[in-house]
């Protein structure tokens, strides 16, 4: 009789792996029995802050802080800090809290972001609600900078940058380029200029081509929010040391003249003139990475790039035309009111446009998008410049009266126009000079200008105005501006001489 297979042994004691999933699981059923009977909650915290350790410009008008949980909504808005204040709204999109300034933030600021006591939405059967985490962020905003064109010594003629918050100057360009124009590229880490060589000044813009230079400047930009609060990162070129030049354009078979550069920096729009045949004239269009391409069928005329950087206000004949930026495009639409638009509002809601009258007179309108067209003021004189103030709350001018007598002068004047009302102010008479450069601060702080000495003798190594003057010397002013008072503004001189300066963005 054969015997019966031997029974199998005992299972061994569990391996140690085995041990330890063993012993999280009783520990975890430990804390999950806890929490259900004792109601204790993990304290809720900031997930996310969209402006922490970055720089913000005048386009920055929101942040977002993101929560591990609903919170409740009172107790966010009544326990966050902000050092120094920085007035503001605040928003909810479920633990989305979106906070936007009432007015974009002084630059060459640095700012800290607090939030403690503030509890969650839950209040079960009584229960406490959780405090916060404390939280801390912080920003900053760019640099205080504008950039001029110098008039003196090694200066003369090259593009200088003045870091006001780091108290830096820098001159960006080489001594053997004569500067006639610049546009600063958005971040400030890069400027677009229009140069001759120095030995080539007596051919004036005939020579001219186009460079970009280097600031040195470097900015950590947020990711920009559209209406829903979403964010998209904003595109960095890197950076390169500062006075770095590159060709942009050369002038070979075509003269380049008036130029304007997009919102975005992405887009150049340009005037050029064929060497070899005169009557082809008119806008080109050089985008990034692509060839230059003229916008054929326009004529030549003064123009403006939208804020959208996606369309281009041009003058033609009886009107302006506003084209789309790419070539043998259809208007958009067509303004036949109106001869030259001097700006627009950063949103591109508002423009100021002129009105040359049948009697001789000027109009400045405010000009909507919604197509709503508003005389701000009607002058015998002129009207040279408008800015938009950031809050779309202002508009600064610079405009003339015409002097009575048998001599035509003009008076020169700084001004505002409190767009609601149409209100308009004087700030500043200014001596009696055509080529005056006005810029207003991104955060609209401040107004910068030029007061230029020029003789007749026309010096083809010295600075010119547009009319063709040599210029002597040339003054830089700030005049700091006070919303709630314009009647006690004061101007400063700089110790600086310069012309055409501008703010950085």
């Amino acid at each position: 009789m054969q015997r019966s297979p031997a029974s199998p042994k005992s299972a061994p004691f569990p391996q140690p792996l085995d041990r330890i999933a063993i012993t999280f699981i009783v520990l975890l059923a430990i804390v999950i029995g806890g929490v259900m009977l004792t109601g204790t909650r993990f304290a809720p915290k900031v997930r996310d802050f969209t402006w922490h350790d970055k720089h913000i410009g005048a386009d920055d008008t929101a942040f977002v802080l993101a929560f591990s949980r609903p919170m409740n909504q009172d107790s966010v808005t009544q326990n966050l800090k902000i050092t120094p204040d920085l007035p503001g709204r605040v928003s909810w999109a479920g633990r989305r809290m979106a906070y936007t300034l009432n007015a974009p933030a002084p630059y060459g600021t640095e700012y800290k972001v607090t939030l403690q006591k503030a509890v969650d939405f839950f209040d079960q059967d009584g229960a406490p609600q959780v405090p916060i985490q404390p939280f801390e962020g912080k920003f900053r905003t760019r640099d205080r900078a504008f950039v001029y064109i110098g008039v003196q010594g090694e200066e003369a003629g090259r593009l200088v940058l003045v870091n006001l918050t780091k108290q830096e100057t820098t001159i960006l360009t080489p001594p053997d380029l004569v500067v006639n124009e610049f546009k600063p590229y958005p971040l400030g880490d890069r400027i677009l200029f229009g140069a001759t060589p120095r030995q080539g000044t007596k051919q004036g813009l005939l020579d001219q081509k186009l460079y970009r230079v280097w600031t040195g400047i470097q900015v950590n930009p947020p990711e920009q929010l559209d209406p829903q609060g979403n964010a998209s990162p904003v595109q960095v070129t890197n950076p390169q040391p500062a006075k770095e030049v590159e060709l942009v354009l050369d002038s070979d078979q075509y003269q380049n003249l008036k130029f304007d550069l997009s919102a975005d920096g992405q887009i150049i729009v340009l005037q050029r003139v064929n060497r070899n045949d005169p009557a082809d004239f008119g806008p080109w269009i050089l985008a990034a990475g692509e060839p230059p391409k003229p916008l054929k069928g326009q004529p030549g005329g003064d123009f403006l790039i939208t804020p959208d950087s996606n369309s281009l206000a041009i003058s033609q004949g009886q009107g302006l035309a506003i084209l789309p930026l790419y070539p043998d495009a259809k208007p958009l639409d067509f303004l036949p009111k109106f001869g030259v638009v001097l700006n627009f509002s950063n949103d591109g809601a508002l423009a100021a446009m002129v009105k040359f009258n049948g009697d001789r007179t000027r109009s400045l309108f405010l000009v909507s998008n919604q197509g709503t067209q508003k005389e701000l003021l009607r002058t015998t004189g002129s009207i040279f410049s408008a800015e938009f103030d950031p809050t779309k709350q202002f508009l600064y001018c610079l405009l003339s009266e015409l002097i009575p007598g048998e001599t035509y002068q003009e008076k020169p004047f700084l001004a505002v126009i409190e767009i609601k009302t149409g209100k308009l102010t004087p700030l500043l008479a200014l001596p009696n000079q055509r080529d005056i450069q006005v810029s207003l601060a991104p955060d609209g702080l401040a107004i910068l200008y030029d007061q230029t000495t020029e003789v007749e003798q026309r010096d083809p190594l010295a600075p010119q105005t547009r009319g063709g003057k040599a210029i002597a010397t040339s003054q830089l002013w700030v005049l700091p501006l006070n919303t709630s008072d314009f009647t006690k503004l004061q101007p400063e001189s700089l110790p600086v001489a310069g012309l055409r300066p501008r703010w950085l963005p």
